[in-house]
């Protein structure tokens, strides 16, 4: 933060553009100061001139002069960043929020579960874990893309299945395809998992967040022991503005990571 004001994003170089799907890419930046966040947190990326949004980043927090952030075109300003390159400067605020409670994993089967460009915050989960393997009972990743094309960092799955449990699949499979084919939560089928013992962590779009919830739920995972990457419209990320009102509770300051149990009774959480 600039001179310690929330508002006042520090500068970040654009140093490289990956594409990751025809939708989704993933960006390089290279902060003005070191940038300090836990696993889950977000930022605030900016737009000179036109706004911001709010990004969960994918790298491992364990690297500070480097920050990645994979983004997907919906609005005006992801496809204002999507239109810029290499050698651009936006503007970086926070990080805000609490992310996840790694001392809680400790010891327990850890099963990461993505749908989509959710895989982005999780990734930074898994780059965190990577570094403590030992930590842990178990790490599995289940995840799904509604087609091969909409899978991102496939090259870094492959390199992850050498490391942890790696379970994919896709909606609609095409003549490349020679994975499994189904919506994400036919990967928790038969999945030989410590529903007593373990945690599972969730991050998608809301659908999936739900019925991935409701199946985690079904087969045995308590609502305490469900991690949910929650996103709402948070827009000052220290809880002033109320855009981000979840119940009684403030995506900004007190998630975005909630476990279902906090946040089951709101009748809004997969609006």
């Amino acid at each position: 933060m600039s001179n310690g004001n929330p508002y006042s994003p520090i500068s970040a170089k654009i140093e490289s553009v990956i594409d990751e799907t025809p939708t989704i890419k993933t960006f390089i930046l290279t902060p003005s100061e070191q940038l300090h966040f836990d696993t889950g947190q977000f930022v605030e990326i900016t737009v000179p001139g036109l706004g911001e949004s709010p990004f969960t980043p994918s790298s491992s927090p364990m690297i500070k002069d480097r920050m990645d952030v994979t983004i997907m075109k919906a609005g005006k300003v992801t496809s204002r960043l999507h239109q810029m390159s290499e050698g651009s400067i936006v503007g970086v605020r926070g990080p805000f929020g609490k992310g996840y409670p790694l001392s809680e994993f400790k010891g327990k089967e850890v099963l990461v579960f993505g749908g989509g460009v959710g895989l982005a915050p999780l990734k930074s989960l898994l780059l965190t874990m990577f570094d403590r393997l030992n930590d842990f009972k178990r790490v599995i990743l289940k995840y799904g893309a509604r087609t091969p094309a909409d899978i991102v960092y496939k090259g870094e799955l492959k390199e992850w299945a050498k490391k942890i449990e790696v379970d994919l699949t896709v909606d609609r499979g095409d003549e490349t395809w020679k994975g499994k084919v189904g919506l994400v939560t036919t990967l928790l089928e038969n999945g030989h998992l410590d529903t007593e013992n373990g945690v599972a962590v969730v991050c998608g779009p809301p659908v999936m967040m739900k019925f991935s919830t409701l199946k985690l739920l079904e087969i045995g995972y308590k609502p305490s022991s469900i991690y949910l990457s929650m996103e709402k419209n948070m827009s000052c990320g220290i809880g002033k503005c109320g855009h981000c009102r979840l119940g009684k509770y403030y995506v900004c300051k007190d998630g975005p990571v909630f476990t279902y149990e906090a946040i089951a009774d709101i009748p809004e959480i997969w609006d």
